[in-house]
């Protein structure tokens, strides 16, 4: 079956739906046509009208309790309710005349120069006539036979616009939604779930994704995953591009030769769209970074917190919630929330010492932190030493502190799923050896000399993360040629960023970027990552934060485009250098890797642990 194209961008302004545990999802207004009526959903009684014109219709028309909330942010109003999953259309219309009965009744509708769409009614009976109309032409019977026949079976149900699919992985079969079988013609003795992880969190999703699969690989399994780089099934690469949300989620469920799954699960997805399954073994969430606020009502930390653990709701009775203790406000939310509460929880820090390590330790619970050097597991009652930090390439000698932490959320995350404490050793002593098994994320190339770092970093704290790593690399010796050895060269930096991000966070990218003191900074262009801006506008941005956190004119340049910014540092750098290249196109990676890739000799050196 092919795989469709990841989905675009869906408009900022639109905030879909939030996946509810069970049969049920959030219907949401559009925050665009709230916005509108901003005074309106600051009214009271307007809000409680609406909650109370959805409990009486969703009554009428048989419907469960819709749990109605209402969430005010910068932008407007989200009004929301849970309505059953093979209604949502019926329900999202439902929700609109809610709201426009509510704002008329009160009178803010004619305050804000808007009037209804169409006359509202009182008959309640009339109304649960026409949308039970409405709701029939849209539920479809077969699927709901199939839905019950899979509930019964113990069997995941995945769909979409064109297909429908029971079971997962190896065990799954789609047939066209046009199309569905009758229960009694399924094969259910063919059918059956695959262990699943989901992986989440703000930095490091892809490179905990990958170290899982990995560990998963090496136990034996022919293991599928999808992130931010493609679709993978079994080493092969199987479709392109950023599938880090529900499209990619089913594109692995539905492999048949995936036996165990590894799912990216980005912020954008979970709130467009939801969770795309109901049932995982494993969920991980790295951290929590101050990244993409403003967008679909996500105003600060908290916000992102709470939405990265709608992956709790998924965690299987006895499963795993993996969660970094060393982040504040999200194990505040994981307390706060009662779905992330009542999960069975595994922590991970740097330091195994780390207190609430010690504390789940002590009753019996599963962490992952380092001592000594070492990075130890503990599991089952059972301590495992997994390697020295000095062994394991993906830490380079333990200077990327963030891998260390991704490191350990992938060793609880495969212990989560059973996987043996050999394949995870055996892993971690080998991943990041090769720029090939995790590109994009942390490649260390030696070019004319200088070492050369290739990195994702997207946000202030990725960024940061990664400057640590360039100014501890300083202090190495990077070519035996040099004489005398370079022991801190100077240090260049590509910078630039996507256009959806407010002016507040590109200032502080830019801002962080200064605090290392960086002798060069090329600014680049992204022409295909304008999203709304004008071309010209986030350069310019970058540019005046980095004079103003005192940078000097002369040491920043701009390119039009990243690969002509990053070849640009290249041929700026000299031995004992470090260039750091937060690189965000997946081409423009690739090319360089061919052109950094041409000293063998240097790069199978800087390949090994510590070189």
């Amino acid at each position: 079956m092919p795989i469709p194209p990841p989905p675009a961008e869906a408009p900022q302004a639109f905030d879909d739906s939030r996946r509810l545990p069970g049969p049920n999802r959030w219907s949401a207004t559009p925050a665009a046509e709230l916005t509108a009526l901003t005074a309106a959903a600051r009214d009271g009684h307007a809000l409680a009208a609406w909650a109370e014109n959805v409990n009486r219709l969703c009554a009428a028309l048989g419907w469960p309790h819709p749990q109605p909330v209402s969430r005010r942010h910068a932008r407007g109003t989200t009004l929301a309710f849970a309505a059953p999953v093979d209604l949502l259309l019926t329900a999202t219309e439902i929700n609109e005349w809610a709201w426009e009965r509510a704002a008329d009744g009160c009178g803010a509708l004619a305050a804000e120069g808007v009037g209804p769409t169409q006359p509202a009614t009182d008959d309640l009976a009339a109304l649960a006539a026409d949308f039970g109309t409405r709701a029939d032409a849209e539920r479809s019977r077969p699927l709901v036979r199939l839905r019950t026949a899979a509930a019964a079976h113990g069997v995941p149900l995945f769909e979409d616009d064109d297909t429908v699919s029971l079971g997962a992985g190896s065990g799954s079969r789609c047939w066209p939604r046009a199309a569905l079988p009758l229960p009694m013609d399924v094969p259910w003795p063919d059918l059956h779930d695959v262990p699943t992880a989901l992986v989440t969190g703000s930095n490091g999703k892809t490179t905990a994704v990958r170290l899982l699969a990995a560990m998963a690989s090496a136990a034996g399994f022919d293991t599928g995953y999808c992130c931010t780089e493609g679709v993978f099934v079994a080493g092969q690469k199987v479709a392109g591009g950023d599938y880090a949300g529900p499209a990619g989620a089913r594109a692995v469920m539905r492999h048949p030769g995936a036996h165990l799954v590894v799912l990216e699960t980005a912020r954008g997805g979970l709130l467009r769209r939801g969770l795309a399954l109901a049932r995982a073994d494993v969920a991980v969430v790295t951290n929590i970074s101050a990244d993409h606020l403003g967008e679909y009502g996500m105003e600060d930390a908290d916000d992102l917190a709470e939405t990265k653990l709608i992956v709790a709701h998924a965690v299987a009775t006895g499963g795993l919630l993996v969660l970094n203790a060393g982040d504040a406000v999200l194990m505040a939310a994981a307390q706060r929330l009662p779905h992330a509460a009542r999960a069975r929880q595994a922590l991970f820090a740097h330091a195994h010492d780390h207190p609430a390590l010690a504390a789940l330790r002590s009753a019996g619970g599963s962490t992952c932190g380092v001592a000594q050097g070492h990075l130890l597991l503990d599991h089952g009652g059972e301590r495992h030493d997994l390697g020295a930090l000095a062994a394991m390439p993906v830490s380079l000698a333990g200077a990327a502190r963030h891998n260390v932490e991704n490191a350990a959320a992938a060793a609880l995350a495969a212990a989560g799923l059973g996987l043996p404490v050999a394949a995870l050793r055996q892993t971690l002593a080998r991943f990041g050896a090769r720029p090939q098994d995790n590109p994009g994320r942390l490649e260390r190339w030696l070019h004319r000399g200088a070492t050369v770092l290739v990195d994702y970093a997207h946000n202030p704290d990725g960024l940061a993360q990664l400057l640590q790593v360039a100014r501890a690399l300083h202090a190495e010796p990077t070519d035996a040629a040099v004489e005398p050895p370079q022991t801190r060269g100077r240090l260049g930096l590509l910078l630039g960023q996507a256009g959806n991000r407010d002016d507040a966070a590109i200032t502080e990218l830019a801002r962080t970027a200064a605090r290392f003191a960086p002798d060069r900074v090329v600014v680049k262009e992204l022409p295909l990552m304008l999203r709304g801006r004008a071309p010209g506008e986030v350069p310019a941005l970058i540019c005046r934060a980095l004079h103003a956190a005192g940078l000097a004119a002369g040491c920043v340049t701009l390119q039009p485009d990243e690969e002509a910014a990053a070849r640009e540092l290249l041929a700026w750098a000299r031995p004992g250098d470090v260039v750091v290249l937060p690189v965000h196109t997946a081409a423009v990676r690739e090319r360089l890797a061919v052109l950094l890739g041409g000293d063998e000799k240097s790069n199978a050196a800087a390949a090994r642990p510590g070189g």
